[in-house]
């Protein structure tokens, strides 16, 4: 085992950077924040899942495992058993296999405990989704969840052990929690992140539609390059037919596109210049966004279809909550932050009293806690074993009398 004094050794599995994806940027902050609380990175490495290895990994990168490739498996087993506790982030798409089911070859090959973050947890899964689901927690030693929409999803719609499910937010940049740099000439909205099918942008496009009596005249700025598994698919297609719909409706002042996938000192400057952010999200089901916690974190006001996590996020005001494919209802909230600027600010200050507890820095001190307890257990586990191994001799002689 890789121990670092006392301090548990954490080996994480999930896609990492350079891959742009959320679970990527999810688990290189986490591990960031973790090394940053203990004051060194000495013993957090990662097992990162790949489609094609990349010449150049991160220096914490100590294999890249090819999903479907039975060879690589067993040697990412066995680089994750040299860590005293695995962090094993799940989402259905990232491991090979139908519904991502490779996960559970590699948790079958783990002999050290298992902490499984839930990316999602289907409200409406299909047979085979459920039981994988089923088994990934019931190999976990322990599981995390982000909302307490997700942890009572989990312990309601399926068959798991309660006790094993804790709930820790999804962490937020400190950095976007800088002072405001809002108040330009123009006031702006903000939706970032990976752009494909099923982010509602289409919906958010046509509310803006119904504001261009606003003076002065808002914009809307979509911050992201396309999901690159939508590029893989269809190139940039789906991101050319946003610019037309954008055209067609005469929004060319309001609607712009900034391609980018921002590095943290960008998106910084980019969500702290916005007076709001915007999520559109098609999905009933999502119990989990990095973007939301993010948004509040950073004190912006939030306008939300209803999908769980905004509708438990925002209760307590710091947005407003609309229905799922309505683009009046969205351009109604968007109009009612735009033009009262005393709504908008206290839906700020609420945010920004939720934000207070979801920084890095103390969502990471949580999972610190719960390595070091899940290794406790496990050597305690271990201790009565190796006394028996150790007094056999002694008994062995002592048949023979």
């Amino acid at each position: 085992m890789r121990h670092h004094g006392k301090l548990p050794s954490i080996g994480f599995l999930s896609t990492y950077p350079p891959t742009s994806c959320g679970l990527a940027t999810f688990t290189s902050s986490l591990r960031e924040a973790i090394a940053e609380g203990r004051g060194t990175d000495t013993g957090l490495d990662v097992v990162s899942l790949v489609d094609t290895r990349s010449d150049e990994p991160r220096p914490e990168v100590i294999y890249q495992h090819i999903n479907g490739d039975r060879r690589s498996l067993s040697h990412a087993i066995d680089a994750l058993n040299s860590f005293d506790v695995v962090f094993i982030q799940h989402e259905y798409g990232i491991y090979g296999g139908p519904d991502g089911s490779e996960v559970l070859d590699i948790m079958a090959g783990l002999d050290v405990p298992a902490v499984v973050t839930l990316h999602t947890v289907l409200g409406h899964p299909s047979p085979h989704q459920r039981s994988l689901l089923q088994d990934v927690v019931e190999r976990a030693t322990r599981v995390v969840v982000m909302s307490e929409t997700a942890r009572k999803r989990l312990i309601g719609g399926y068959e798991v052990d309660a006790k094993k499910v804790q709930m820790i937010p999804h962490g937020a940049r400190a950095s976007l929690g800088g002072p405001s740099l809002s108040g330009g000439p123009r006031p702006i909205a903000l939706t970032w992140g990976l752009i494909g099918p099923g982010k509602g942008l289409e919906t958010a496009i046509d509310a803006f539609a119904g504001l261009k009596d606003l003076r002065p005249l808002p914009r809307y700025i979509i911050l992201g390059k396309t999901h690159p598994k939508v590029q893989a698919s269809q190139g940039d297609a789906y991101l050319e037919g946003l610019v037309a719909r954008v055209h067609e409706l005469g929004l060319d002042d309001l609607v712009e596109f900034d391609t980018r996938y921002p590095d943290t000192a960008a998106l910084s400057t980019e969500v702290r210049r916005a007076d709001m952010v915007v999520l559109p999200y098609e999905s009933a089901e999502q119990v989990t966004s990095g973007v939301l916690v993010e948004a509040i974190a950073a004190g912006k006001p939030v306008i939300a279809t209803a999908f769980p996590h905004a509708t438990e996020l925002l209760s307590t005001g710091a947005g407003i909550v609309v229905a799922h494919d309505d683009p009046a209802a969205m351009r109604d909230g968007l109009r009612a932050v735009f033009t009262d600027p005393a709504r908008a600010q206290q839906m700020s200050d609420e945010a920004k009293r939720i934000g207070a507890t979801l920084y890095w820095p103390a969502v990471a001190r949580r999972y610190r806690r719960l390595a070091t307890r899940v290794m406790a257990q496990q050597q305690a586990l271990q201790a009565p074993a190796k006394a028996i191994l150790m007094e056999k001799p002694v008994g062995a002689l002592a048949d023979v009398g």
